[in-house]
């Protein structure tokens, strides 16, 4: 393994796989966004990342890099061997650029990923940053990728007509000059098929959700956490338990108790099952957290004559927002997406939740671009509230890790 600390060695190798990274996700990219065949070429690839990685640790001059990246793809490309094959679809012109694109996208990060490798005998620390820092850039380009493309293929579909779809399945580019009519889809949702009523059904059903849970889960994690009774430790540690009951086990009885108590069917039903799915990580996540919180100031409280109630809605709790925040962002999201429950007690189309009505739209008879627009349209708004609160999730998950 000493062979490989050697720098001229070492930089090859890992600019020859970020070559091949990189062609593999240019390729993608390209042909998604074109609609045009783009396929990465694996000799090509490594020979570009290859020189690239040589050069840069036997120089570490960025711009001759860069220069030797783009002369050495134009060449490859120039004799048949090039990182990148295209299809007939693409001018000559698109190609180069590409290709310079393609050069830029392995020089560019390549420069940060060999920074500080010598070309001769590297340190173990100096190896092993560089192979981490190619590590990172991977999986940042792989996760950001299986994230992207769903959700982008989704997007495009959901904006095609059905004739179009019918024409090309695979084709995932769009037709600008259609204007506003890429939104048909939508508008046949909300118009034909009640989409509204599905997102207000999830949003209150939701939100009522996230009251019961924080309303029963606060005490009972307070208690776990302050206070001594027998069973404590028991409690303490089952509580997770239950929340690792598979629902599909549960199903079959649920149906059966709600069909016989008159419930199926019904919202009221849905707002009372779904808090027994979130209580018991929302009781698991919250006893951290209170055990983190200095019982000396709850002590001081109590010392001020306060009593324990009012010490917990005074005192506790404020001190606990960050957590209550992530909890209920993360109890929101839960009955937000749940399907299995609404799926088997929900029949009348009036009060399906929105992960209930885009099921209804998986039908032979329903155009493929509607249920893909149905998914857009339940996949965008949580986002959006977990983007625009995942500063008070980060920091509700993680201020009761340390005790003190």
């Amino acid at each position: 393994m000493k062979i490989l600390h050697k720098g001229w060695l070492t930089g090859p190798i890992i600019g020859a796989l970020w070559a091949l990274v990189m062609a593999v996700t240019l390729g993608v990219a390209i042909s998604f966004a074109s609609g045009e065949a783009a396929r990465p070429a694996l000799w090509g690839a490594l020979i570009l990342g290859a020189l690239t990685g040589l050069v840069t640790v036997w120089r570490g001059n960025r711009w001759l890099t860069d220069a030797v990246a783009v002369v050495v793809a134009l060449a490859l490309m120039g004799v048949g061997l090039g990182a990148l094959q295209f299809g007939d679809g693409f001018a000559m012109a698109s190609r180069v650029a590409l290709t310079i694109v393609l050069a830029g996208t392995v020089a560019i990060p390549l420069n940060t990923i060999l920074k500080g490798l010598p070309f001769g005998a590297a340190n173990r620390h100096e190896f092993e940053e560089a192979v981490i820092r190619f590590l990172t850039g991977f999986g940042y380009l792989f996760f950001t990728a299986i994230v992207i493309i769903p959700f982008y293929v989704m997007v495009m579909t959901s904006m095609k007509s059905q004739q179009e779809l019918m024409l090309n399945p695979l084709d995932f580019t769009i037709d600008l000059s259609k204007g506003w009519h890429l939104f048909d889809s939508y508008y046949e949702l909300f118009e034909r098929f009640h989409f509204g009523r599905y997102l207000w059904t999830s949003f209150y059903v939701s939100v009522l959700t996230v009251a019961l849970t924080l309303l029963f889960s606060v005490p009972g994690a307070y208690a776990v956490a302050r206070l001594r009774f027998r069973g404590q430790k028991v409690f303490s540690r089952g509580i997770l338990l239950i929340y690792m009951v598979p629902m599909i086990v549960l199903a079959l009885p649920i149906y059966i108790a709600y069909s016989m108590v008159g419930l199926r069917n019904s919202i009221l039903g849905i707002v009372l099952i779904y808090p027994v799915t979130t209580i018991p990580v929302a009781l698991y996540m919250l006893q951290g957290y209170f055990r983190g919180l200095p019982v000396e100031v709850e002590e001081a409280g109590l010392m001020d004559g306060l009593s324990r109630l009012k010490v917990i809605w005074k005192i506790t709790l404020p001190l606990a927002l960050p957590a209550l925040a992530s909890v209920g962002l993360y109890v929101f999201m839960i009955a937000w997406n749940e399907f299995l429950l609404a799926f088997m007690l929900l029949d009348d189309p009036n009060k399906f939740t929105l992960t209930r009505g885009i099921a209804s739209l998986n039908s032979s008879e329903i155009p493929r671009q509607h249920l893909m627009a149905g998914a857009v349209i339940a996949t965008v708004p949580i986002m959006a509230i977990f983007l625009g609160l995942e500063r008070f999730m980060t920091r509700g998950l993680t201020a009761g890790a340390v005790k003190g």
